[in-house]
């Protein structure tokens, strides 16, 4: 490989890498917002879910790790330094087999997930208690019913459940379940109008389906914009690694000795 080649390789290779670095971080971005998101139904899972806490810490280890690689990969190309760039090659292999590996366990795991999910919001909706329940758990549900416009997991049956609910005669509903709800509106509403010491989820003025189809949808939806990220990150990946051993077998090959002078 001429000298000049040689350098536009090199100089690809560390824009790749700069390109490489900014994904990393949008890797362990999505890991901490896994984390840290207390207002949608993510907060439901990862307050529950010890397999969904899991992969964001893998996700935040795997974006930590990519960025540094991206560094490693920077310096190396910029510097011609063989070994740091033999180092970089393996690390990428390395990342590459375990992202394939974790989004392989994640496919084939979704059933599970999803029976561990309908048990989770069960229990959630039986305890249900807007004065001594999970605070953020809670919070986290009725942002889910009043975003998808829906009652319970299979529907507003599911409240009837509820041992609140079941102490007043089903004269309570959940008001993020209303038809007409605010988007302030928590806890327990009143049914009105008159009647009969007792009622159902019928009497009650809430949407009737379930959030089962709707929390479903959106799991997919954001699983295809983490894939799609990973993907993308993957082929990156791909390049980087056969640049990176071009640049170092043909360093060695032409037998670049530059020593820093002081």
């Amino acid at each position: 490989m001429g000298s000049g080649c040689l350098k536009v390789t090199k100089y690809f290779l560390f824009l790749f890498n700069l390109l490489f670095l900014i994904l990393g971080a949008v890797i362990l971005g999505f890991g901490i917002w896994i984390l840290a998101d207390k207002t949608s139904f993510i907060a439901v899972l990862q307050t529950s879910s010890p397999s969904l806490k899991n992969g964001a810490y893998i996700l935040i280890g795997v974006g930590a790790l990519t960025m540094l690689m991206g560094f490693l990969g920077c310096l190396g190309a910029v510097n011609e330094i063989r070994c740091l760039l033999a180092l970089y090659f393996t690390c990428l292999m390395v990342i590459l087999i375990t992202q394939v590996a974790a989004g392989l366990v994640i496919y084939f795991q979704k059933e599970v997930l999803r029976d561990e999910l309908s048990k989770i919001v069960g229990s959630l909706i039986v305890d249900y208690d807007p004065e001594n329940g999970d605070a953020n758990l809670q919070d986290a549900w009725d942002y889910v019913q009043k975003q998808i416009s829906c009652c319970g997991w299979n529907g507003a049956k599911d409240w009837e459940d509820n041992k609140i609910i079941k102490n007043e005669s089903m004269l309570l509903y959940p008001c993020s379940c209303s038809v007409d709800v605010k988007p302030e509106t928590i806890g327990f509403c009143k049914v009105d109008g008159p009647l009969n010491s007792t009622a159902s989820s019928d009497d009650w003025p809430v949407h009737q389906q379930g959030c089962m189809d709707g929390v479903q949808k959106w799991l997919k939806d954001n699983l295809g914009i983490i894939l799609g990220v990973c993907t993308g990150v993957a082929v990156i990946e791909l390049l980087g690694m056969i640049l990176s051993i071009s640049l170092c077998k043909n360093i060695h090959s032409e037998d670049y000795t530059k020593v820093p002078k002081s």
